[in-house]
């Protein structure tokens, strides 16, 4: 400020809020429904005895999966273990420099469902860095999936479209056309 009266008032611009603490909370609530989930799944459910829910085409079925989604990958669970591992590594330091609240949220799918996977890899049979996904929700012919699952591919989708539209995790709003060059 300037005691000149003539002179244009300068605003000073708030630093951008930073938005760990939204990308950790919605982790941490994808991570504990999905670890209570396939609790209550382990307990509840036998394998291979589905429980319909609605006819034939939604149903509880209790299957491990030692693969990655759709059961790929069956013989590198070690090596799954490793690369999401470092997914969580790098979406937490990402994380230190995120602004936008709609990338929070998509992270923060992300993370929980990574997260709540890697739990079962790493504390469930046959051991560590090689335990089994429990995957228990059945929809017609889609392969038996978690709660995790749908938080990871559905936080991808929105950073894709998040994106697609102009809006940078480190920056409030929509990148404008004179910055894409």
């Amino acid at each position: 400020m300037t005691d000149d009266p003539d002179a244009p008032e300068q605003t000073i611009e708030a630093p951008p809020r930073r938005r760990l603490r939204l990308l950790l909370i919605v982790a941490a609530v994808v991570l504990v429904t999905d670890i209570i989930t396939k609790v209550l799944a382990v307990k509840l459910l036998t394998p291979g005895q589905p429980v319909s829910i609605i006819g034939d085409t939604v149903t509880w079925t209790l299957v491990r999966n030692s693969g990655a989604a759709f059961s790929m990958a069956t013989s590198y669970t070690w090596v799954l273990t490793l690369v999401a591992t470092g997914v969580v590594f790098g979406i937490i330091w990402m994380g230190r420099r995120l602004v936008s609240p709609w990338w929070a949220v998509g992270l923060g799918m992300i993370l929980g469902g990574a997260l709540g996977n890697l739990v079962d890899r790493f504390f469930r049979s046959p051991g560590p860095l090689q335990g089994h996904v429990v995957d228990f929700l059945s929809i017609g012919w889609w392969p038996v999936f978690n709660v995790a699952d749908p938080c990871v591919v559905g936080g991808a989708i929105l950073l894709v479209v998040l994106s697609v539209f102009g809006y940078d995790f480190d920056t409030v709003g929509r990148r404008r056309p004179d910055e894409d060059a």
